[in-house]
């Protein structure tokens, strides 16, 4: 073997041995034009497939380098004067660099360049050329042009071992179609069979298929489609496939993926959305001494909204012989009758509120200024101080407002200063025990959880800041389950699933709307939402051999491209909804495996 291949598969491996010693996801450049990056499988959705989710290694062309010094320079010297010839803001600063920031993307490398990294990996990790490499490395990924006959988009290789000894390598290729419409245009099962056997003749196959379907997501209203970044997708997996984009049986095993963004318009939730955001606003203002004032529900100021509310107390209290019991449900004089009636209403609307929580309510929709919680606050702590009203409250209220209706009890009320940020800080400790009995009343009620699992959540134990992170997790999960409820109708026994997870994962990680959630549930409940529909993905694949000599050939179909480093020239793309159109437009992708053992 030639002496430069020798020296190139040295060279080579010894930068993929320092990266894979390495912690973290990092990179490096080899020979100045190939970069190699160190990345978790996961983080490409394809690879994850083939690389069970572990450590990777990806080659591609490193991002090219350009001078744009001059060219900005240039820039910024013509962008001294606006059009009409006056001077630009003296105040901002123009820096030539800040008009042009564009960070160039790694390129794909030809099948040529990947197929010799892919051979240097070979001879490096083979036993029987001694080139010094005793530890076995995380697979390796080449990304490619596309541009051979074959349309090759990734080749790969994944040492095969007995114990810390290679024995083999497994071969990677994958290849990629542009968008086709009609089943006529896809690879048949036999052909997916027969690709497999050219590279496994006498082994006996295994068949699995796997679909994913969009149960939730973007709507379409007069054929416009409205954009959600909340979605539930369902991927079903199944043995014995009898032919291409077929439907999954009811024998399949089934996986709601679920992601769910906050502020929905069509989530029953969308009301106590808009508390909620009132209430962050309110501990931003907090922390930062600038609220974002938003924009009124009522058409009544703040103040006079409370002095009715005082007033109404009054008469109550003199009808009723100054008789202390709990109020009725809040309803400030312009409620919206459609929220009254509302879905999100009747799962979760409480008929105990207290004078805390109903004060709480009308403030929310009126203010908008530091001046209406103050002067607000102001008459109803004189109408303790005097006596007007002696309203009731939960025992286990915790806002500083509860504590001087506490005293006004036993007519001992503290000084209070309502000055600087202490209104906002009580109107906030308000809302906190508000929307805290909101959350327990449905989750407890639901026989969703118990308030031993809601501890984290609901401890005031921990300054306010946390306090409001911990209740939008708790917010988070209720939007999940009502979303998962009002659309999907899944029944009590999946929604607890469900509630647990969500608790158990919210106790250790940050919020994320992001999040995909999982939820194993049987084919049967769904059922209905996607038997008539078309996958968004298909495949299938067709195995031989066991354990680590296992090999897999791979068709998938996909709406959407799943390489995005290649550019694909189509006229089809799946931009309807429902199944508005007659025959479906897919991306192919085919992964063919081959083992070869090392003598």
């Amino acid at each position: 073997m030639g002496s430069r291949t020798v020296f190139g598969a040295k060279k080579f491996i010894d930068v993929l041995s320092s990266l894979h010693d390495q912690t973290g996801n990092t990179s490096c450049l080899i020979e100045e034009d190939i970069q190699i990056s160190k990345v978790h499988g996961e983080e490409n959705a394809l690879l994850a497939m083939l690389s069970s989710n572990q450590t990777i290694l990806i080659c591609q062309k490193a991002a090219p380098k350009f001078d744009c010094e001059p060219e900005v320079q240039s820039m910024a010297e013509t962008s001294n004067c606006s059009e009409n010839g006056d001077d630009l803001d003296p105040e901002k600063e123009h820096d030539g660099t800040s008009l042009l920031k564009i960070e160039p993307e790694p390129l794909p490398l030809t099948v040529n360049q990947a197929r010799q990294l892919v051979s240097f990996y070979t001879l490096a990790q083979n036993p029987c050329m001694a080139l010094g490499n005793d530890g076995t490395l995380s697979p390796l990924w080449v990304c490619c042009d596309m541009l051979d006959p074959a349309g090759t988009t990734w080749l790969g290789a994944e040492m095969v071992s007995t114990g810390s000894k290679a024995t083999g390598i497994k071969l990677y290729s994958v290849t990629c179609k542009g968008s086709t419409v009609g089943k006529k245009s896809f690879m048949t099962l036999e052909e997916v069979k027969k690709e497999h056997r050219k590279r496994h003749p006498s082994a006996p196959v295994a068949l699995k298929g796997t679909a994913r379907y969009t149960l939730f997501d973007s709507t379409v209203v007069e054929n416009t489609t409205i954009k959600s970044q909340s979605s539930v997708t369902v991927d079903l997996k199944w043995n014995d496939v009898g032919s291409i984009l077929e439907t999954p049986p009811m024998s399949s095993t089934a996986t709601l993926n679920i992601k769910v963004a906050s502020g929905d318009m069509r989530s029953p939730m969308f009301e106590l959305y808009r508390e909620f955001e009132f209430l962050q606003s309110l501990a931003n203002g907090l922390r930062t001494e600038e609220i974002n004032w938003l924009e009124p529900v009522e058409t009544t100021s703040a103040v006079n909204l409370t002095k009715a509310y005082l007033e109404e107390l009054q008469n109550d209290a003199k009808t009723q012989h100054q008789t202390v019991k709990p109020a009725k449900s809040a309803k400030s004089p312009s409620v919206n009758s459609d929220e009254e009636t509302s879905t999100f209403t009747s799962l979760l609307a409480r008929g105990d509120l207290d004078f805390i929580e109903q004060l709480w309510v009308r403030l929310r929709k009126s203010v908008t200024s530091y001046q209406d919680i103050g002067d607000s606050l102001k008459l109803v702590i004189d109408a303790f101080r005097y006596g007007s009203i002696k309203p009731w409250i939960h025992r286990d209220s915790n806002s500083s407002l509860s504590k001087l209706v506490l005293q006004s009890y036993h007519q001992k009320i503290d000084n209070v200063h309502l000055s600087g940020m202490t209104p906002v800080r009580m109107l906030l400790e308000m809302g906190l025990d508000k929307m805290r009995k909101d959350y327990i009343n449905y989750l407890i009620a639901e026989e969703l959880t118990t308030l031993n699992h809601l501890h984290y959540f609901l401890s005031t134990d921990v300054d306010i800041q946390e306090q409001v992170v911990r209740l939008g997790k708790l917010h988070h999960l209720l939007e999940i389950i009502v979303t998962c409820t009002t659309f999907l109708g899944l029944p009590y026994h999946s929604l607890f699933r469900l509630t647990q997870s969500c608790l158990q994962h919210y106790k250790t990680n940050p919020y994320n709307e992001s999040y995909n959630f999982e939820l194993p549930v049987k084919p049967a409940l769904i059922g209905h939402f996607y038997q008539k529909e078309r996958p968004v993905m298909w495949g299938v694949e067709v195995s031989s051999g066991h354990g680590p000599r296992e090999v897999r050939t791979l068709l998938q179909l996909s709406d959407r491209p799943l390489v995005d480093h290649v550019v694909f020239e189509t006229d089809y793309l799946n931009e309807t909804v429902n199944g508005a159109s007659e025959d479906p437009a897919y991306f192919s992708t085919l992964v063919c495996c081959s083992l070869n053992s090392f003598a």
